[in-house]
């Protein structure tokens, strides 16, 4: 996971909860749940596209040498699917096949910054600066990374 450390932990909780209703209950909820996890809002600060994990973990690496921090990243319950923070608004215009998406009126399970959960995790962590993943970059690291899953299997 890129992490961001103590203080770094401390602003990605706030950038989180501001989108939750009553951000002061889900701050309370969220740092006693013994799972760690809390359901946030999409569609106001961000959107969610959700990739395969065999598409995903190709994207990320794409992604890591085209910029030098992507925005958040999840993962799900046995890594098999990922989750892209992109920002609010992409997924009413996103056409693509195999890519699902979470925007206004959707809610996303979220991890505390910093702890390890069994349901979700980070594999890039929020700054707490609000650093998202531009579509139109992930939508070009998505189509290298398939071409390279494409390229490698008809050499197989």
């Amino acid at each position: 996971m890129t992490g961001t450390g103590a203080s770094g932990a401390k602003s990605a909780v706030e950038w989180l909860v501001s989108v939750a209703p009553d951000p002061e209950a889900c701050r309370w909820e969220w740092e006693r749940n013994p799972h760690g996890v809390a359901l946030l809002p999409a569609g106001r600060r961000w959107d969610v596209l959700i990739l395969p994990a065999e598409l995903g973990y190709p994207t990320l690496d794409v992604l890591t040498r085209l910029v030098d921090r992507p925005g958040p990243v999840l993962a799900d319950f046995g890594d098999a699917r990922m989750g892209f923070f992109v920002p609010p608004g992409t997924v009413t215009r996103w056409l693509g096949t195999g890519v699902r998406g979470a925007g206004a009126g959707t809610w996303i399970v979220v991890p505390y910054p910093g702890r390890t959960t069994g349901a979700v995790r980070w594999l890039v962590a929020p700054d707490g600066a609000g650093t998202l993943t531009d579509a139109t970059l992930l939508e070009l690291a998505m189509h290298e990374a398939a071409g390279r899953i494409g390229g490698s299997r008809e050499t197989s």
